[in-house]
């Protein structure tokens, strides 16, 4: 699992996530106050606040678009619908890695309804200001949003049935430290449902770097391979990474599955 290329220095981990922070808070920041020359986009999107039908919220039907303020659809840079696969029930208490505007969460908690419980952790503050505002414009009780690396979860041991995630993932310059967490987190018989951009096997981390930034979700991504072998190294079954579409060449939007076992 590892993200560096011949002939190019990898840039230092601290840098990368203070380059992540900037380009989420400075996406929250022109959701609540836009400008024609501030915006986030799509993950891999641009500089405004376009749905592109790769990214962002344009992923989300109708009827779930419906259900969240539009500061929450407009803030979404994700690269797919993990609601759509995660198969919630009534009860169960789900977390959002890398919850940003909210979107996920809010839709979690409805689905889930008022004995279940969602939670979202983002480290940037300007996106858990905009996610708690989304909350409570939504009228939305069942969720809390903290503040937290991915990699070092503020969660206890077996504090949630569900670990979804909306082209996160990528961003970590350390997966297997985010994957052992999210195994940690679970509860036994947990599982995943992750959306996420997947390189195929044949490109090497320099050629995917070629691609794309990191904090553009490209140059992080791991391959298919890499990523089941970091879900199987990190102890969960059934694993799976299908795609769904194409963002550039050899890189595609993915739903990630696996099961912690009882």
């Amino acid at each position: 699992m590892t993200e560096s290329g011949p002939g190019k220095q990898q840039p230092q981990a601290d840098d990368v996530r203070d380059q992540v922070r900037a380009r989420y808070a400075a996406a929250a920041l022109a959701v609540t106050a836009p400008s024609p020359s501030d915006g986030g986009g799509g993950c891999c999107a641009g500089t405004t606040l376009e749905l592109d039908d790769r990214f962002g919220g344009a992923l989300y039907d109708a009827q779930s678009a419906g259900q969240v303020p539009a500061e929450a659809l407009l803030a979404s840079l994700g690269c797919g619908n993990p609601i759509a696969v995660a198969d919630l029930a009534p009860g169960e208490r789900v977390l959002d890695l890398g919850s940003g505007g909210g979107i996920d969460v809010l839709l979690s908690a409805r689905r889930v309804g008022p004995t279940g419980f969602a939670y979202g952790v983002d480290m940037t503050p300007e996106m858990l200001d905009l996610a708690r505002a989304n909350a409570e414009k939504a009228g939305v009780a069942n969720v809390e949003f903290l503040q937290g690396a991915i990699e070092d979860l503020p969660l206890a041991d077996g504090s949630v049935d569900v670990v979804i995630s909306n082209c996160v993932v990528n961003l970590s310059t350390d997966k297997a430290a985010v994957l052992r967490e999210v195994h940690r987190v679970l509860a036994p018989g947990g599982r995943v449902g992750i959306s996420d951009v997947v390189a195929e096997d044949r490109l090497s981390p320099a050629e995917r770097a070629e691609r794309g930034s990191h904090v553009g979700c490209i140059a992080g991504a791991l391959s298919r391979s890499e990523y089941l072998d970091g879900l199987r190294a990190a102890g969960f079954a059934d694993v799976d990474v299908a795609f769904t579409h194409e963002v550039a060449d050899g890189m595609h939007g993915a739903i990630v599955r696996a099961v912690k076992p009882s």
